[in-house]
């Protein structure tokens, strides 16, 4: 097993300082970087624990506090394991961060994560990969539709709100997209209804985009988040086997 690097570090933005965990392999030399977007519940042990596991696989990581607007991570009280159905209040906490982060600020700070990756001396030269989860998702198309030539591939779990009659609707930017595309979609999942992942699916197939849409059978928003209710060991397992082997193809 690869031995892992981590630490944290402070991102300048346009609008402040993100803060933002790292993790790589430990051998000195720069790696393939990997962009990681959190879930709305943020940058905690549990995603930190993803980032360390692609770093174990040969990527070099890095997952900023998009909400940083509002404090350092972690911004959120949350239990150890987290069920919104049993704690409610905490959505209503999360949700006015999380609309607050409008996608013209998010890109904008997307700008300011890549800079730092390109000048990352733990970072390889050339584009980066995505991965987001829940917003993270949303995020991660964004981006790849913002900075194309930045971007080689992007992976999608549980992404809701990807394809809505909204006018900055995510699926809009295919057009502009280059990158691979994976997405791995919830089918109990109110956050992104069939008509969405078919609109999200022709948006991408009338753009010429490379891309793979998988439906997970059985699996809840946030099946790939184990410190949660959501969670989901089969769709979890099959969220790694397809991210990576998204990044075996684009590095």
């Amino acid at each position: 097993m690869t031995s892992v690097q981590t630490t944290t570090v402070d991102i300048p933005t346009e609008d402040g300082v993100a803060d933002a965990y790292v993790a790589h392999p430990g051998d000195g030399s720069p790696h393939p970087a990997v962009l990681l977007y959190m879930d709305a519940f943020g940058l905690r042990p549990q995603l930190r624990s993803m980032a360390d596991r692609l770093a174990e696989a040969g990527y070099t990581v890095l997952v900023p506090n998009v909400f940083y607007r509002h404090g350092r991570a972690p911004l959120f009280d949350l239990p150890e394991f987290i069920d919104p159905g049993a704690r409610p209040e905490i959505f209503e906490r999360i949700g006015p961060v999380m609309q607050a982060l409008t996608p013209e600020l998010a890109m904008r700070d997307a700008e300011a994560y890549l800079r730092w990756l390109a000048d990352s001396p733990v970072a390889a030269d050339g584009p980066v990969a995505l991965t987001g989860y829940c917003m993270g998702a949303r995020l991660a198309l964004l981006t790849a539709g913002t900075y194309p030539e930045r971007v080689a591939a992007a992976a999608g779990f549980h992404g809701g709100r990807l394809a809505t009659d909204a006018p900055d609707s995510p699926h809009l930017v295919a057009g502009k997209v280059t990158a691979e595309l994976y997405f791995g979609h919830a089918d109990e999942d109110p956050s992104l209804p069939a008509e969405q992942i078919d609109r999200l699916e022709q948006a991408l197939t009338a753009a010429g985009v490379r891309h793979t849409c998988e439906v997970y059978s059985g699996a809840h928003h946030g099946y790939t988040q184990a410190d949660t209710a959501s969670y989901d060991r089969e769709g979890d397992e099959r969220h790694w086997a397809a991210l990576l082997d998204l990044l075996k193809r684009t590095f």
